[in-house]
């Protein structure tokens, strides 16, 4: 089905405090050149006490909105994903709803771990293209500082918090959406994870501290093994090749995962747009902030072909060609 869906508006936001590699040398044994040599990661943002996945989405959304001079009034379908929500309900999305006073609209959470945004906006693009919603807005929001174990020196040191949201509309001359891929292995699911009422998985007990639990040297053979094959599927969908591409943008969660995977598909790291330097491993946020920095560098224009591609949590994982425009 083509697409009637264009992304008209973006906003992000990024809490104020900083947690940098020398900061985590305080806490566990580590170094700034170890943690930057296996991951590329220089710093990561802290939700304060007080701040939440909520907090931070709605942030992000005035940030939408002042950027981009949008009404929100109109917006009819709220999807949030995140990982870290303040309540096991009600949702993120019914408190953004809240916030702005939009009157009529649906909201849902959504639960796709690093994937979630990609995912977000693959469904505001069906819910539009299928003519029943007009205006989605699409929110991804972590507070992973809250669930990190800051003793286990392997997974403390890639994550951090933050937010990003979109504005999808209707629009069947000028859209967004190329093609789609998705996939998941959930046998996979116990190589990353954070315990809810279960204790265990595939019938092996699970940590149960509800922080989160990351098996890193599986997660990264699957990353690197999936996710090259998958692009090339998308491609294959879009009729594209990479020379076509002008932005590659993957969920930043380690530059050298990354780095493996640009090798893998042929995708020059020079083209390729991160956030996790500055802000870590934001698992749903990543994509996002990383647009968002190629817009405050001035590399990404109006016209460019963008492949998106999340991966993660599930495992699972969605990629999405679009073309940027937000000129009209």
């Amino acid at each position: 089905m083509i697409s009637k869906a264009r992304i008209t508006a973006i906003g992000t936001y990024v809490p104020d405090k900083k947690l940098t590699n020398d900061d985590l040398a305080q806490m566990v044994d580590t170094n700034d050149e170890w943690i930057v040599q296996r991951t590329g990661i220089k710093e990561r943002r802290i939700a304060g006490e007080e701040e939440f996945s909520s907090t931070l989405a709605i942030k992000a959304v005035e940030n939408l909105a002042a950027n981009a001079k949008k009404s929100l009034d109109d917006v009819d379908f709220i999807i949030v994903a995140t990982t870290t929500a303040d309540f096991g309900f009600p949702s993120v999305a019914a408190q953004i709803q809240k916030h702005f006073q939009i009157d009529s609209t649906g909201v849902f959470d959504l639960s796709a771990a690093c994937a979630g945004f990609t995912y977000g906006l693959h469904l505001a693009n069906s819910l539009i293209t299928s003519g029943m919603h007009r205006k989605v807005l699409v929110v991804a929001a972590e507070t992973l500082s809250k669930v990190t174990d800051y003793t286990d020196r392997t997974t403390c040191i890639l994550f951090g918090d933050g937010a990003g949201a979109m504005l999808v509309e209707f629009d069947d001359k000028n859209p967004s959406f190329l093609a789609s891929h998705m996939g998941t292995n959930g046998e996979g699911g116990i190589h990353v994870y954070r315990t809810g009422l279960s204790e265990s998985m595939n019938g092996e007990p699970l940590k149960t501290n509800g922080k989160m639990v990351q098996n890193g040297r599986e997660v990264y053979k699957w990353a690197t093994r999936t996710v090259p094959s998958a692009m090339a599927e998308l491609l294959k969908k879009a009729d594209m090749n990479t020379e076509e591409l002008d932005w590659f943008v993957p969920h930043s969660a380690n530059l050298r995962m990354i780095e493996s995977i640009c090798d893998k598909s042929g995708i020059a790291i020079e083209r390729t747009l991160t956030s996790m330097i500055p802000y870590g491993n934001t698992s749903s946020s990543s994509i996002p902030l990383a647009i968002q920095i190629g817009l405050d560098d001035k590399k990404i224009k109006n016209g460019d072909s963008l492949l998106l591609y999340g991966f993660g949590g599930g495992l699972t994982h969605l990629g999405l060609i679009v073309k940027w425009d937000l000129s009209s």
